[in-house]
C-alpha cells in the first residue's frame, strides 16, 4: 500500500487527489503531443499549442502549486527543491 500513498503524501495529496491532478496534466500533455506531431507534418497547424501547453502546465505544477502548498504549510519543501 505504501507504494500507492508515499508520493501523494509527499506532495500533500491523497491517492485519489493525486490521480485527478496527475490526469489533469497527463491528458493535456497527450493532446499537445499529438498537436506537435501534426505541426511537424503540417507546420501551419498548431504553431503555439505545444509551447502554450507546457507554459500553462509548468505554472500549475511548479509556480502556482508550490505557492499554494507553502501557504498551507510554511515548512513545505517540494521534492524538486531537495
Amino acid at each position: 500500500m505504501k507504494l500507492f500513498t508515499e508520493h501523494p503524501q509527499k506532495v500533500g495529496e491523497t491517492y485519489s487527489e493525486h490521480f485527478v491532478m496527475a490526469s489533469s496534466f497527463g491528458f493535456p500533455m497527450i493532446l499537445a503531443g499529438i498537436a506537435c506531431v501534426l505541426h511537424g507534418l503540417l507546420p501551419f497547424l498548431f504553431e503555439k499549442t505545444g509551447s502554450n501547453t507546457v507554459r500553462k502546465l509548468h505554472f500549475r505544477m511548479v509556480s502556482n502549486r508550490a505557492d499554494l502548498i507553502k501557504s498551507e504549510n510554511p515548512s513545505y519543501q517540494p521534492e524538486w527543491c531537495i
